[in-house]
């Protein structure tokens, strides 16, 4: 009867031991998953006169003005003015969004700006990730073959406002008497994925390509230490239309450009338990090539999610989130293309060696086009749509029933970032959010 008791009481331990919650003390700082409350929400802004991008982000304000305070950075005076007067001009009242003057701030806010943080006392923090500009050297080690005078060069070009950039996260900080975390891991907005309760999600296509001379448990601790996660799950590989830089040959004829796999893309928590993963159905993966690079990935990352556990040792709910029907527009590779003409035809040039094609080729050119590129804040949830660019109206009702299951509450809101998604980004690229301050 002893030795009964005896083992009985050991697995009462051991299981105790394993089913304890990970838990922080009110001091630690730690990132907050998005659904939780906001204090504000911050877009960035720079000239785009050939990209499109500005209906997109009027839309965006219109949005969330009711619902939470907007912020602006502007790399200078001269381009706030000229947003004031564009945005006024749509619709977009000034009062609807504060404005602040961040040396080197460019467009895509959410991979270059602050990663706020919180802790249990009430006050706020930044994770300050180092900048390349998404993996830069590396991309023209690729292009010029190493050749250490021509990376050089063009690394030197316009390497002011690249290095005001790098330190965007810092001033936006200061400015919200936020403490600041420093790490010497190179590391993007769009590529942060946490549960708000100790997990982080990572995908080595982007994290090592960033970082080729770190070793991954360095990056882990470096990780922990700033996002205050306990746990890392990593995925291979994002979406076939998101790859590395522009522009890229992605399979056959088909080109395109982007970050070469953020999480932003292809994989998302919905809550600290459930996991949105885009997907392609068996049924779509022959439609054309991406379909079928996409099916395989993310079967490759839903295997490796379904064997994942979360910080407290307990298995997730993984829901497929169709992909959009792949948009493609057909363009040329050119020898030149005038800096001011607006075209989605490519420069041959702008390849590297090994996927050049010639002049004269025609194209696919394919955008970084996913649902999952969504943006959720205060009774809101921003979603792109795609029905107007050919997606199925059906599938595009599927996600809106998904989103509406796992978001309830909260208005589901579609809107049109097409011209984000050429350049490699969306709606949740625009945007950062600044979390409300927590006291335990």
């Amino acid at each position: 009867m002893k030795l009964f008791i005896r083992v009985a009481f050991s697995a009462f331990i051991l299981f105790a031991c394993n089913t304890k919650k990970f838990e922080r003390p009110a001091e630690t700082f730690y990132m907050p998953a998005e659904w939780e409350p906001h204090d504000a929400v911050w877009l960035g802004w720079e000239k785009d006169s050939l990209r499109g991008y500005y209906p997109a982000v009027a839309d965006i304000i219109k949005a969330l003005a009711p619902n939470v305070t907007v912020k602006m950075a502007f790399h200078n005076d001269t381009l706030m003015y000229k947003a004031i007067t564009y945005l006024t001009s749509q619709g977009v009242d000034s009062n609807m969004y504060k404005r602040y003057i961040i040396p080197g701030d460019r467009y895509w806010i959410r991979d270059h700006g602050a990663a706020f943080l919180v802790n249990g006392k009430g006050e706020l923090g930044v994770a300050d990730f180092a900048w390349n500009s998404y993996g830069y050297p590396g991309f023209l080690e690729l292009k010029y073959n190493g050749n250490k005078d021509s990376v050089t060069h063009y690394l030197n070009l316009r390497k002011e406002f690249r290095l005001q950039t790098a330190a965007v996260d810092s001033l936006m900080a200061i400015k919200e008497g936020a403490k600041i975390f420093k790490t010497n891991v190179i590391h993007e907005g769009g590529a942060i994925e946490v549960n708000g309760a100790g997990t982080l999600i990572l995908c080595e296509a982007t994290v090592f390509q960033r970082n080729p001379d770190m070793k991954k448990e360095y990056i882990e601790a470096e990780m922990k230490k700033v996002l205050g996660v306990s746990n890392i799950i990593w995925m291979k590989e994002g979406l076939a239309d998101d790859p590395k830089s522009f522009f890229r040959r992605i399979v056959a004829n088909y080109v395109g450009g982007g970050t070469g796999g953020h999480t932003d893309e292809f994989v998302r928590f919905a809550d600290p338990k459930t996991i949105l993963l885009a997907w392609v159905d068996e049924k779509e993966k022959d439609l054309n090539p991406i379909n079928r690079m996409n099916y395989e990935r993310m079967n490759e990352n839903y295997k490796i999610l379904k064997a994942s556990k979360d910080q407290d040792g307990k298995s997730f709910t993984i829901i497929k989130v169709p992909l959009p029907d792949l948009i493609t527009k057909k363009i040329l590779a050119r020898e030149k293309i005038d800096s001011a003409e607006v075209t989605f035809d490519v420069e041959v040039n702008n390849f590297i060696p090994s996927e050049k094609p010639k002049v004269g080729d025609t194209l696919l050119r394919v955008p970084a086009g996913s649902y999952m590129n969504y943006l959720v804040t205060n009774g809101l949830v921003l979603l792109p749509t795609y029905t107007a660019f050919g997606s199925s109206k059906e599938k595009e009702e599927q996600v809106r029933k998904i989103f509406e299951e796992q978001f309830p509450g909260r208005k589901i809101v579609f809107i049109d970032a097409i011209m984000q998604n050429w350049s490699g980004g969306g709606i949740h690229c625009s945007t950062q959010q600044q979390p409300k301050k927590k006291t335990n």
